[in-house]
C-alpha cells in the first residue's frame, strides 16, 4: 500500500456538535472536503482533538461512514482509543469496514500501567486488522510513554506498525527513534509548536490541530519546513506560534473549536464533560486568536 499520505498534514479533525448536542454531520462533510482541498494528505478521525473519548461506538461508526464519504479518495486515519482492550479491537474492525485507510492506536484512556500491558493493548490492536497502524505517542496526556526500545520491540512483532505519532514534547526522541529505527517507521510531529524542529530532527508528517482552523497556513508551514527554506519558515512560524501553542494546554478542544468559530470554519460547541470558555480565559483566547486573524500573511 502506497503510504505516501504519512508524510504531509493531517488534521485530527474536530467533531462538530449541534445545539442539541448531536453530531452536524452536514459540517463534518463539508469540512472534511475543505481540509483535503486545501493540500491536506489525509484526515484523522475520533482522536483527542475529535472528542473520541464522549462519542458512544454508533456515534463512532456514523463518524468514520461521514468523513471517509467526504474525503473521497483521500486517505481516513481512525483514532483507535478506548477503555478496554476488548471495545478498542471492535473499534478497529468497525474503521476497517468504513473503509479506513490506516489506525491511529491509542494506548486506554483511563488505565495506565507497566510496559507490559499497555503493549499487550495496543499489539491486540494492530493484530485485529491488515490496516498499516500509527502508534500514538502521548505521555502527557496518557501518561504511558512507548519509548524507542520498546518501540522497536512493537515494529518487530507488527509488519503493519508503519509510523508513530510523537507527542512526547521531546523533540530528541525523534533523533533517538530515527537512529534506531532509520526508515523502518515514519515518524510523525504530534506537537503542534514543535513542527519545524519536529522535521528538522526527522519527523515526515504531522498530525496537527490549529489545521482545522487555518488549513492553508498549516500546509504552507510544513512545505516551507520540509523544503529546508527556514528563513521563510520562520517568519511564518513567528506569526503562528502564539496559536500552535493552544493545542498544547488541557483545553486545546475548546481552544481550537473557538478558533474555528472565529474563522467562519465550525463552532465552539464542545461535549461535556467539556465547557464552553468563559470570563477572562475566553477573552484572553479570543484576543490571542484575534491578533493572528488581522495579521494573517498573505501567502504566495
Amino acid at each position: 500500500m502506497n503510504l505516501r499520505f504519512l508524510d504531509g498534514v493531517m488534521p485530527a479533525i474536530t467533531t462538530p456538535f449541534n445545539a442539541d448536542d448531536s453530531i452536524d454531520h452536514g459540517f463534518l462533510a463539508r469540512h472534511t472536503e475543505l481540509l483535503m482541498g486545501s493540500g491536506c494528505s489525509a484526515i484523522v478521525a475520533l482522536g483527542s482533538l475529535g472528542e473520541g473519548g464522549t462519542l458512544t461506538a454508533t456515534e463512532k461508526r456514523a463518524v468514520l461512514g461521514t468523513v471517509v464519504r467526504a474525503a473521497g479518495s483521500g486517505p481516513v486515519i481512525a483514532g483507535i482509543g478506548a477503555l478496554s482492550t476488548a471495545e478498542a479491537v471492535n473499534l478497529a474492525h468497525t474503521a476497517e469496514a468504513a473503509g479506513c485507510a490506516a489506525l491511529m492506536v491509542l494506548p486506554p484512556y483511563a488505565y495506565s500501567t507497566d510496559a507490559r500491558e499497555m503493549e499487550a493493548h495496543v499489539s491486540a490492536v494492530m493484530a485485529a486488522t491488515a490496516l498499516p497502524c500509527v502508534l500514538y505517542n502521548n505521555p502527557i496526556a496518557y501518561k504511558t510513554d512507548f519509548k524507542p526500545e520498546r518501540v522497536a520491540e512493537l515494529c518487530a512483532q507488527h509488519a503493519n506498525l508503519v509510523a508513530m505519532k510523537e507527542s512526547s514534547a521531546d523533540v530528541r526522541r525523534v533523533s533517538a527513534i530515527r537512529a534506531l529505527l532509520g526508515d523502518r517507521l515514519r515518524l510523525v510531529c504530534g506537537v503542534d509548536d514543535l513542527i519545524v524542529e519536529g522535521i528538522a530532527a526527522g519527523a515526515s508528517g504531522w498530525i496537527a490541530g490549529l489545521v482545522d482552523a487555518f488549513p492553508h497556513e498549516s500546509v504552507r508551514l510544513f512545505d516551507l519546513a520540509r523544503a529546508g527554506r527556514a528563513d521563510e519558515a520562520r517568519r511564518l512560524y513567528e506569526w503562528f506560534l502564539p496559536l500552535l501553542r493552544l493545542d498544547t494546554v488541557p483545553k486545546f478542544v475548546q481552544l481550537i473549536k473557538l478558533a474555528q468559530e472565529m474563522l467562519g470554519l465550525g463552532s465552539a460547541r464542545v461535549r461535556a464533560p467539556r465547557l464552553a470558555l468563559v470570563g477572562a480565559e475566553l477573552a484572553e483566547a479570543r484576543a490571542i486568536i484575534q491578533h493572528a486573524i488581522d495579521t494573517r500573511p498573505k501567502l504566495d
